[in-house]
Order: structure tokens, then sequence, then C-alpha cells
């Protein structure tokens, strides 16, 4: 058909229903993001780049390679780092899908990073076994490995929620002590078939080859279940202040208790009682009793995008994105409030949905330029749904730092400007 006959035919060819629907959506989604009143920007090169770089020959191959000097990612340190106790926390606002890359996962030393030669390093499982065993780091290596993704978190990340809210914090500076990576390594249960764990065993102490010689309690069902032994993150070896070259991975278990540089394993018929679970990480209740070994870290999401410290730029439609989380498996539902909580929407889980790990939500959102507070909730696969800070602060008082996960409730000014609406 020609386009004279197009025109005499009543009826729409399949060219022209194409060409409408296409304009007719273009049109919407320009009413829909304000796009239509803003004029094409201007284009110019910056200092030291081409104007045009299909004109001029591109740099050679390299052997490491690196990120667009245009793209700005860097840890934050919390006050002032020592080597005694330093952290640094993960620019979550800034990151794509669920993966942290390597360089910006976040750090929480004691003794700070230790320079461990790996030929010389060892890891001796003894104890209530019946075969100690030390292994050198190749000898770990030998047996078959398994890789899964999977969440860290400090039980202090967030811990600013308990006291009192900073309107300045961003999603960095109150939840980037939590970051997810590929881990490579053995299974712990295939080393305890080696060694033959007896059965009056019932914990182990797991301890590093750092200064602070950090130690922790761990159960031997959890070791049997699903921890590793691992030595590799996202692809490449576990760099040094992630534990090169072994770390003790217990999915879904607070950070702490997730032993880097890992030396030894002994078994016994309780827990040790050190110092990191006895006077640290304990959480203290409304009665004045410790709750010790509180393991697992509760489901958790944060929206990171609009958040803390950044600009709505303009009227209409934008996508809330944001990141979900439980130490208990996937992810079921993240839902999202615009109004303060007075009403809530659920968003859509973005692929892939994996237990332990992050989980990235999406949500669509149109806005009008009014003041709003936004905030999500997870509710993880056992049925557990994120609480608000008063129904954390009602059970739990506001004596303990640790293993806060509540709500974040973010509030976008009429100038677009987000600032922390905690309270």
């Amino acid at each position: 058909m020609t386009a004279d006959e197009e025109r005499r035919d009543p009826r729409l060819s399949r060219r022209r229903l194409l060409a409408l629907a296409s304009a007719t959506t273009g049109a919407f989604v320009l009413r829909q993001t304000g796009l239509a009143q803003i004029p094409a920007p201007e284009t110019s090169a910056s200092p030291g780049f081409p104007a045009d770089p299909t004109k001029v020959q591109g740099a050679p191959i390299s052997h490491v390679g690196q990120r667009s000097p245009f793209v700005h990612l860097e840890r934050t340190f919390a006050d002032n780092p020592t080597k005694t106790a330093s952290w640094s926390f993960t620019p979550l606002q800034d990151l794509n899908g669920i993966i942290t890359p390597s360089d910006l996962h976040f750090e929480r030393h004691h003794g700070g990073v230790p320079s461990i030669d790996p030929a010389n390093h060892r890891l001796l499982i003894h104890g209530l076994v019946d075969r100690p065993m030390e292994y050198t780091v190749e000898q770990i290596k030998r047996f078959p490995s398994v890789s899964r993704i999977m969440f860290l978190e400090c039980s202090g990340n967030s811990l600013d929620g308990w006291g009192t809210p900073k309107p300045d914090a961003t999603a960095q500076s109150i939840h980037g002590l939590a970051s997810t990576s590929e881990w490579t390594g053995v299974p712990v249960s295939t080393l305890l078939k080696e060694v033959g764990v007896k059965p009056e065993a019932k914990w182990a102490l797991a301890e590093g080859a750092d200064a602070a010689v950090m130690n922790r309690s761990i159960p031997i069902e959890k070791l049997m279940s699903d921890a590793l032994i691992a030595y590799g993150q996202n692809g490449e070896d576990i760099r040094p202040e992630q534990g090169f070259p072994l770390r003790l991975v217990l999915p879904g278990w607070e950070g702490n208790a997730n032993i880097k540089w890992l030396r030894r394993l002994k078994f016994g018929t309780g827990p040790w009682m050190t110092r990191e679970e006895t006077s640290k990480y304990t959480d203290v209740l409304p009665d004045g009793s410790i709750r010790q070994f509180t393991f697992p870290m509760e489901a958790k999401s944060l929206i990171t995008w609009p958040s803390g410290g950044q600009v709505i730029p303009g009227l209409g439609q934008w996508e809330i994105s944001g990141l979900a989380w439980s130490g208990r498996g996937r992810i079921q539902k993240v839902e999202v409030s615009t109004d303060n909580g007075q009403t809530w929407q659920d968003a859509h889980l973005q692929d892939p949905v994996l237990p332990i790990s992050f989980t990235r939500f999406r949500f669509l959102w149109t806005w009008n330029g009014d003041e709003s507070v936004l905030m999500s909730r997870a509710t993880d696969e056992t049925g557990y749904v994120q609480p608000t800070k008063e129904q954390l602060v009602a059970v739990r008082g506001t004596q303990s730092v640790y293993h806060f996960n509540g709500i974040q409730p973010w509030r976008v000014g009429k100038d677009g400007r987000v600032t922390n609406a905690s309270t």
C-alpha cells in the first residue's frame, strides 16, 4: 500500500498503527517526566577529551582496567580511622545491580589489615576432632570448591538509627557497612569430614591472624550447614582488607563472626565467651539483661535513589530504586510508601532474587513537587516484616548499638533536595 493509498484508506495500516503508538507513547513519557519542557543539552568536550571520539585513536590495552575518569566511586571513613579501630562505608547510592565491586566492599578492622604471605599461612583444625590437621592455602584450594553470591553486613551497620538522627546523613554514611559479593571456597563441612569431628563437639573457636587475633565462637550446626572457607571474591583472590588469603564466611550472619585471615578452628563442648561475644557484639535489652549470640541479620531494605544528599532534578516520573536483604533467606516482597507510611504499594523485584543476597527493587513514582517522605519495607520468605524504629525500640529499648534494621525514611523537599527523615 502506497502512502497515498494509506491516506485514502480509512483502515489503519500496520505501519501507521506502529507510528501512532510510538508517537503517543513518546508524548506520554515526555509529559510524565517533564522532558517536553527541557531543551536538548548543548554538547561540548571536557578538557583533555576529544569533541568527536570517532576521529581520534583510542588508548591502548592495559594490564589492569580502570574506571572512567567521569566515574568517581569511593568508600568513606567514619571519624578518624586508626590501626586499632577502623571502618569504611560502601557507596550504596552510587552502585547498580546487586554486586559490590571488591574495592568498594565495606571494611571493619580491629587491628588493621595484616600483611600475610600465603605461602606461610596455615589453617589449623584441632580440639575435639579425631585427626587434627594443618592445611596450607594451596591444600585448601585442592578441595572441591563452590561459589555463592551473598551479602555481608556489620552488626553495627545503621547504628545511627538508635540515636539522634543526622538530617544530612546519606545511604552510605548510615547503611554502608553492607556489601554483596560472589564468594568462592571450600565448604567447611568438607574439611570437618576430613578431620572427623567428635560427637561431643558443639562449638568451634574461629580465630584470625590479625594483630587483634579476632576470634568468635561458632555453633557446629552452622559450620556443617552452609559455611565456607573462602579464598575468592568476585572472580579474584580475596583482597587483603577482606581476609586474604582465607576467610570464614557464614551466610546471613553478622559480619564480625565471619573471621578474616582465618588461621584456626578449635572444637569444644561450649562457646569460649571471648571479648567479642561478651563485652562486644551483644544486645542490651530494656530490663538490663544481655542478649548474646544474635547471629542472623534480619530483613532490611533501603531506598538508594533518591536518598540523602541527592537532588531530584525536576518534576515528573522517576524510578525509585533500592536494595533489600535478609540473613534468613530470600526477599519475598518490598513495599514502597511515598506518603510517610500512610499507604504502601508493591515494588518490582529485579532478577536475580537470591537467598542471603542483595535484591534490587524498583518502583515508578510521579513527583508533583510537593514535599514527600519515601520509605521501603522488606518481607523475607519466613514472613518476617521489616519494622519501624518505634517497633524496634518498643521491644529492645535504646541501650544497644547493634542489629538496627528499622525502616529508613527520606524527605524530598519542594526544591528536590533529599534529607534523612528519621526521628
